[in-house]
């Protein structure tokens, strides 16, 4: 549905004489370090709220401060309005480490309001091998490309579907695909309502294959998502 790059996987070299943390296994992965309670209703980057909660934990998941908060953020938020889906951060922040390195694709960078730049776009959706074929939607207006969709920002949403999903999460009345706030919080309301209760594994599953029509996707998503759960990068 949504996804048109292809990065590889990245093997990281933590030089450390602990020992590996045990990755658990099955879906869905665990929810990781519970996210604090915030009023994401008070003015501005309310992700901004949970820089506390993100910092001590950035390192050793190697995701940066903010695109980390923003994977809490989506989360605190669908587990106020959605309660019965369920979704933990760890879901959101596998799908960024597949889709974009959390932002970090060919040396894109989040700022502090969670907006990546230089701007991630996929391949043309042009039907060739492999690849969806998805004539232009939006005249270029959102992915730069006015003869072929492409996916676009950290989370990967082609222009038609951000256009019924995307929203506004860090506060400046502006739905943006590239920026994180938005497109974690977008992707969870996508994930619950495709999935339902994302705590069941036939939930979870279905909302990744929603998501992305690929078992191999899933299991991607799925294995960064519980590396994460346990404190460790994927």
């Amino acid at each position: 549905m949504l996804t048109a790059l292809a990065v590889g996987s990245i093997v990281a070299a933590c030089g450390t004489s602990e020992p590996p943390r045990e990755i658990p296994e099955g879906i869905p992965p665990g929810a990781g370090t519970p996210v604090p309670a915030i009023d994401f209703n008070a003015p501005g980057r309310t992700a901004d709220l949970l820089l506390e909660w993100a910092e001590p934990q950035s390192d050793a998941v190697n995701i940066s401060a903010p695109a980390l908060a923003a994977y809490g953020h989506a989360a605190a938020i669908m587990a106020d309005t959605s309660p019965d889906c369920g979704i933990a951060w760890t879901t959101l922040a596998g799908i960024g480490f597949i889709e974009s390195r959390h932002g970090t694709y060919q040396g894109s960078t989040v700022a502090a309001d969670g907006t990546v730049s230089p701007q991630i776009r996929g391949i043309p959706l042009d039907g060739g091998p492999g690849v969806a074929e998805i004539p232009d939607t939006d005249g270029g207006l959102l992915d730069g490309d006015a003869v072929h969709d492409r996916a676009m920002g950290p989370m990967q949403f082609i222009p038609e579907t951000w256009r019924k999903w995307g929203v506004d999460a860090n506060g400046d009345a502006t739905p943006n695909p590239d920026n994180l706030d938005d497109a974690a919080l977008t992707a969870a309301r996508y994930l619950c309502a495709r999935g339902g209760d994302l705590r069941t594994a036939e939930g979870w599953e279905r909302a990744l294959m929603a998501y992305n029509q690929s078992g191999a996707y899933l299991r991607d998503v799925r294995d960064a998502a519980a590396a994460y759960s346990v404190g460790t990068r994927a």
